[in-house]
């Protein structure tokens, strides 16, 4: 796993959100971007975690934070879980993993003594293209004040 990290640069990528439009990142290249990666939708960490930056949206957007969700899980299941949470923002379906191995995060995990290959929950502020910070220990619960406190 070779997770991008302070100072890189983010590289190009399309991929499509959840509605088969396609996300290219050029369009958010020049932007403050919060880019979360998430395991799988509509599972009780990742539902607590996007439901927080969605009641948290008004004042993200008020640092001027764009956010993209992202996850490998299909266009299906990433639209049913925007429309039944109601998210404000885009939530990628990265089933090729192309923004995943992009930013890094897919790799080896461990959970309930045993081993796999899956999506680290990592957080990357973006400023320009380049990462400004990365938040490895997300608090599912109360992400946006994680991300707010140290904008």
């Amino acid at each position: 796993m070779n997770m991008l990290k302070e100072g890189d640069q983010v590289p190009a990528f399309t991929t499509k959100d959840q509605d088969g439009n396609e996300v290219q990142w050029s369009d958010y290249a020049d932007k403050k971007v919060v880019v979360f990666f998430y395991p799988k939708a509509s599972t009780p960490g990742c539902t607590a975690e996007a439901c927080n930056l969605r009641d948290n949206y008004k004042e993200l957007q008020a640092e001027g934070y764009e956010l993209l969700g992202v996850s490998a899980d299909s266009k299906r299941r990433q639209t049913n879980f925007r429309n039944k949470y109601e998210f404000p923002f885009p939530l990628l379906a990265d089933e090729d993993k192309t923004v995943i191995n992009a930013f890094g995060v897919w790799g080896p995990k461990k959970f309930m003594g045993k081993e796999y290959d899956g999506i680290h929950r990592t957080t990357f502020i973006v400023e320009n293209g380049t990462v400004t910070r990365v938040i490895g220990k997300v608090k599912t619960k109360d992400h946006a004040a994680q991300i707010l406190t140290e904008a």
